[in-house]
């Protein structure tokens, strides 16, 4: 599996979940993997184990964005793939929703994602693959999800506007919008788990295919659409679900 050999591939959030995984999927197809979060203790830690390596960053600020492009730059000149990962969540009525709720989710998931790509284009080679990681949200958003939602239609149009911006580099630009996936981030806000399981329980049941995603299957689709065998897809979401946008 060398599908990616000698690419230079940068994972925005690619300490744990979905951007942990793609970065070992890509490492594994021959990638040279650059990982970053915020945190510079956990991004060091999940370098070290995927044998990759770490920048600290936060997408949500644009100094540090810059920041990490300068470092890439420096150290690998140029890159082949660029999978803006980074994300938070949040949920909250409309009512409810605070200014700091909505400003602290669409400052990484829209705001950092976009100057991420803004900032890296100067240093994306010609033919290069850009990834942004989605959600299903995007075409079912429910109640209490108003504001995450809103921030992943909003950068699935912005993909969109970068595939017709890119192509003539035949840079391509897509997105990958997962539905309910196996992740820590229901254990990191401190539910045990039982409660994780009984939440998936409930999911899981509006999934038609009666499962919940993984994040291995997510990097799978990250690797492919980077590859060669992906070079006449751009401005396409991927939405992997299991059937829910269906239901």
């Amino acid at each position: 599996m060398d599908n990616l050999k000698d690419k230079v591939a940068v994972i925005t959030g690619g300490n744990s979940g979905i951007g942990y995984a793609t970065a070992k999927q890509l490492k594994e197809q021959g990638a040279q993997v650059i990982i970053t979060g915020r945190r510079k203790e956990a991004i060091e830690k999940a370098a070290q184990e995927l044998g990759v390596t770490a920048v600290t960053a936060d997408q949500a600020s644009v100094s540090d964005i810059e920041n990490l492009v300068a470092k890439v730059k420096e150290d690998f000149g140029a890159v082949d793939i660029l999978f803006i990962n980074a994300g938070i969540a949040g949920l909250g009525t409309i009512e409810q929703t605070s200014e700091e709720l909505y400003d602290s989710i669409m400052n990484v998931n829209l705001k950092g994602a976009y100057f991420t790509l803004s900032k890296f284009i100067p240093i994306l080679k010609d033919g290069a693959s850009v990834v942004f990681l989605s959600s299903n949200t995007a075409s079912m958003p429910g109640p209490g999800s108003s504001v995450y939602s809103a921030s992943k239609t909003a950068l699935n149009s912005v993909m969109k506007s970068a595939a017709l911006e890119l192509a003539p580099r035949k840079i391509r630009v897509n997105s990958v919008s997962p539905g309910p996936t196996e992740t820590e981030v229901m254990k990191k806000v401190g539910l045990d788990e039982a409660t994780v399981n009984g939440i998936m329980d409930v999911v899981v049941e509006k999934v038609p295919l009666k499962q919940m995603g993984k994040s291995e299957d997510v990097a799978k689709m990250v690797a492919y659409v980077s590859s060669e065998a992906a070079k006449f897809i751009t401005g396409s979401d991927f939405i992997m679900d299991g059937g829910m946008v269906l239901a």
